[in-house]
């Protein structure tokens, strides 16, 4: 209960902050927009040119495609302000006033920053999302339904762990420039179903960069026939990311030089 205070704490910040800057805050709205026109703009240029992409039909990538954009919504949100301003702490020292606060400090500098404009924008991917779910020729059952929805959420938490990882290194290289540009520039493999990838590329999005099993493996699992080894594998990947990340946090605490030393 008292992470669950202090988090309705951090939404109320946020939204009173983003309200003080209402230009930025329609601004960056809009460009989210964009960003969804184009993303499935693209799928539906490609099937005019092929009926099957990845093995999958228009109406199944369209619900791949509004996996992605739920995704990437529910990150910006939640994560992404909270990570831009991660390696700053580190590197400037302070992350000293975050150590000694009597909560977990990757609890606190993981959802410090609540983005309210992408919180708009997540209900209208959530929307296009039901959309897509709507118009797909075959019923869906509950416990489908349910499985897709916790799935999403291991999606959403397995990309803040490979950003994670990709950031972290910023307590011995004291910058994560390369780091991040890397995340964003392999990221795109997300955006892309996971079976157009062949041979060892398709091994590194699955498994040592696992981008392909944020959005594509929980869109396979729901639309495809149910196998036990797709979702065995998503999860276990995603509990090794999970302990690796803690340990290189905790090794990275280690080598922390805090502002007073």
């Amino acid at each position: 209960m008292r992470y669950l205070k202090l988090y309705l704490y951090f939404l109320r910040f946020s939204f009173s902050k983003a309200l003080s800057f209402r230009l930025d805050f329609f601004f960056r709205i809009f460009m989210d927009l964009i960003y969804y026109f184009i993303n499935i703009s693209f799928f539906k240029l490609v099937y005019l040119h092929t009926p099957l992409l990845g093995g999958w039909t228009q109406p199944q990538v369209m619900i791949f495609v509004a996996c992605y954009l739920v995704i990437d919504a529910i990150n910006m949100t939640v994560f992404s302000s909270n990570m831009w301003w991660l390696p700053y702490f580190i590197n400037k020292g302070e992350l000293d006033y975050y150590l000694i606060r009597p909560v977990s400090p990757l609890f606190f500098l993981s959802l410090r920053e609540f983005s309210a404009n992408s919180f708009v924008n997540f209900f209208m991917a959530f929307g296009f999302l039901i959309y897509a779910l709507i118009s797909y020729p075959v019923p869906f059952s509950i416990g489908e339904l349910l499985l897709f929805s916790a799935l999403i959420i291991n999606g959403v938490f397995l990309y803040y762990l490979i950003q994670m990882l990709m950031i972290l290194p910023v307590f011995w290289t004291h910058s994560s420039r390369g780091f991040v540009d890397l995340f964003y520039a392999l990221g795109l493999a997300m955006e892309r179903p996971d079976k157009i990838f062949k041979g060892w590329l398709r091994i590194i999005f699955t498994t040592i960069l696992p981008f392909s099993l944020i959005a594509s493996f929980p869109t396979k699992i729901f639309l495809e026939d149910f196998e036990w080894s797709a979702l065995g594998h998503l999860v276990l990947v995603t509990t090794i990311f999970w302990i690796l990340m803690l340990t290189v946090w905790k090794i990275g605490l280690k080598n922390y030089s805090s502002a007073s030393s």
